[in-house]
């Protein structure tokens, strides 16, 4: 969307990728990729050589990986796991093996057989129901183009040869190219593609630039060296500022930086509330450098590791070994905090590449979390002797998605003391005195929550599921995402539900669902008696902030009263009027 305020100025709007505002002169990052590619018929005793043309190609791309990830300074190694990712990418059977099967059966070039297979790759992944699968596919593109510069001679961009300060804007951002950026050099950046859930904005977030993304026609409004200014709070880039403009995001910038400060300064303080209530905060993440932001950002602990990312964009399922050393990485560094990992919770089709299939209407409502784990055994037992092995080495809880039955927790414990024997028999050391807990996400869970508590030491509530399916609302489809409401009075009973069961069976109530990251709903999380949210990194220290402003007792009043409430608005309005003078909703 574009809006022109005078001749000169002009807004763009994105997403808000990674907050913070800066202003600066463009740099236009020119990816000099190969748009045009010709194809020609080759003769069957050229398919060797052209396949080994191919072979080539792959092969410097993982050299040429391999040097930016032994180039990256020791303070940003954790950042590639990406380009790990990356290197793994380039021999997948779905990209590499297929490609080389084009090149043999329809006797093609290479650059026309790549290019077929990677059009049909992202067919594959822009039909997929969830966002972060979705942007799966720039992982896709970035390793596809590398391959494709290779057998062109097209020039690659090397963002550490910037030597001025700059705001990068580019069509995209490789990890590779960001792993690369030099802070002291790029203010921050903008593209014209990738979203929230990229691995660019990971990156954008663990480096604290501010980015704005998917704004689709940044690279044709701005040339370099013009004066930008990037609200990655807002998702607002402006071209050609005015002076008005110039001072008024200057003093945003100014104030952004001191109350950044000044939270973070306090963040490792405890989030205890005025009547002395301590309320545990921690961070979700989902690749292991993430775990960095958490810590200094002052979480307490992992209250989500989301581990589906080890299983994306790979030809097979990672190894026990693999998977365990994440892991370990990970509580370690967290140690002695907990660290709660979720297990492997995709759908069949998304686990790996080369078992892509869209064989179900609704895969929301079909095999996906334990339901999947429970119907492949031998994928399922590998994660949990990684995580039981992992154990050893700090505080440890491990957390089943998706549960809807009894049934299915018996079966998952019963699995996990499985794995536990086959440790034991292979005389792999081991910790199987960890907690063990479920996503409270269906609505059969909220209803059978006080047999469920039986079985389990933690109840950890999955907010944006939990929503999806309690008020039929799919919150990817734009016609009802409005109704995708939080604070929806039936929401808030749900909770209530969950949080008497773990009052009554006296088993701990988490959150790490979106819903603990917005100052508005804390008070109200509290007073149900939650007690321990999970959230974005940079959601931590406003969070454990507006804690230790708080009163339970108070917090409790205001929960009776929401519960009365018939609109979310209503209890938005309510939450304001109490707080007004210490939150922001």
């Amino acid at each position: 969307m574009l809006t022109t305020e005078d001749p000169k100025e002009i807004r763009l709007s994105g997403i808000s990728a990674s907050p913070g505002i800066c202003i600066g002169k463009a740099y236009i990052v020119d990816q000099e990729g190969v748009d045009v590619v010709e194809k020609y018929t080759l003769e069957k005793g050229d398919l060797n050589d052209e396949k080994n043309r191919f072979k080539a190609a792959v092969q410097q791309a993982i050299d040429e990986l391999r040097g930016i990830i032994s180039n990256t300074p020791e303070d940003l190694q954790q950042q590639t796991d990406i380009l790990e990712t990356h290197v793994v990418l380039l021999k997948d059977k779905m990209l590499y093996g297929r490609t080389l099967e084009i090149i043999e059966d329809d006797r093609v070039n290479a650059e026309w057989a790549l290019k077929s297979v990677v059009s049909q790759i992202k067919s594959i992944f822009t039909e997929m129901e969830e966002d972060y699968f979705r942007q799966r596919v720039a992982d896709i593109v970035h390793v596809s183009d590398r391959i494709m510069r290779n057998l062109t001679g097209a020039e690659s961009v090397n963002l550490a040869a910037i030597r001025k300060r700059v705001i990068l804007v580019a069509t995209d951002l490789s990890p590779a190219q960001t792993s690369q950026i030099q802070l002291e050099r790029i203010k921050g950046f903008v593209t014209d593609q990738g979203g929230k859930a990229c691995h660019t904005s990971i990156i954008a977030r663990t480096l604290e630039l501010p980015a704005v993304q998917g704004l689709s026609n940044a690279t044709r409004m701005i040339q370099s060296d013009d004066l930008i200014v990037v609200d990655g709070s807002q998702g607002v880039v402006i071209v050609h500022p005015t002076e008005q403009t110039l001072i008024e995001f200057a003093e945003r910038q100014e104030v952004y930086e001191f109350e950044k400060s000044a939270l973070t300064r306090e963040s490792h303080l405890p989030a205890e509330t005025i009547d002395k209530t301590r309320i545990k905060v921690m961070g979700n993440i989902e690749l292991p450098e993430e775990v960095v932001s958490v810590h200094s950002y002052g979480g307490e602990g992992i209250g989500l590791y989301r581990s589906e990312f080890q299983y994306m964009g790979r030809p097979d399922f990672p190894s026990e070994f693999e998977l365990y050393d994440k892991y370990k990485d990970v509580i370690e560094v967290m140690a002695p905090n907990p660290v709660t990992i979720r297990t492997l919770d995709v759908n069949g089709d998304k686990a790996i590449s080369s078992s892509l299939q869209r064989d179900e209407a609704n895969p929301a409502l079909g095999l996906r979390g334990i339901r999947w784990c429970l119907k492949r055994q031998d994928v399922f037992q590998t994660q949990l002797r990684a995580i039981l092995r992992s154990a050893v080495h700090g505080n440890v809880r491990i957390m089943f998605p998706m549960i809807s039955t009894m049934a299915e927790i018996m079966e998952a414990k019963r699995q996990l003391d499985e794995a536990a024997s086959s440790l034991e028999r292979d005389a792999l050391p081991f910790n199987r005195d960890i907690k063990i807990g479920i996503l409270i996400e269906v609505p059969s869970a909220v209803i059978m929550a006080d047999r469920l508590a039986a079985e389990v030491d933690f109840f950890s509530i999955g907010t944006n599921d939990l929503i999806q399916y309690a008020l039929a609302i799919d919150r990817s489809n734009k016609a009802v995402n409005h109704l995708f409401q939080p604070l929806d009075p039936a929401v808030l009973r749900l909770l209530k539900m969950v949080a008497d069961v773990g009052r009554k069976y006296r088993i701990r109530i988490f959150m790490c669902g979106e819903m603990a990251a917005y100052p508005a709903h804390i008070p109200v999380l509290l007073g149900l008696g939650l007690s321990e949210l999970s959230m974005n990194p940079q959601a931590i220290p406003a969070a454990k902030n507006l804690i230790r402003k708080l009163k339970i007792r108070q917090t409790r009043d205001l929960v009776e009263k929401v519960l009365l409430e018939k609109s979310a608005n209503d209890v938005y309005d309510l939450i304001r009027e109490t707080y007004d003078t210490i939150i922001n909703p």
